[in-house]
């Protein structure tokens, strides 16, 4: 694994600092204070956790909302160019002309 102490970007109490310190095998602790530093330990690592979920979920509201505003103007540019209207009616009277081809098709 690697050496402990301070490498080549990190000072040397930032290293003592970030070292994990086993509750268990730490001689002299009563087991209140062990107890107590697994509950701060459990508490900071939920903290950590919480900030990576809530930078996910603003870059989830963000994609969603993008994609909302995405369908609404097209929705809009659509409507103001009129052809989504224009094709709903070709299709339409394509549909009534085949109808009434059956109706001549079958009242012979």
């Amino acid at each position: 694994g690697k050496a402990p102490g301070p490498g080549p970007g990190e000072a040397g109490g930032e290293a003592a600092v970030a070292q994990r310190i086993d509750p268990a095998r730490e001689p002299g602790l009563s087991p209140e204070q062990r107890r107590f530093m697994a509950q701060v330990e459990l508490a900071q690592r939920q903290r950590a956790l919480q900030k990576r979920l809530r930078g996910r979920n603003v870059l989830l509201a963000l994609g969603i909302g993008a994609v909302t505003a995405g369908i609404y103007g097209y929705t809009f540019y659509s409507v103001s160019q009129e052809r989504f209207l224009d094709e709903l009616e070709l299709e339409a009277e394509a549909a009534r002309a085949r109808a009434s081809q059956r109706e001549r098709s079958a009242a012979t």
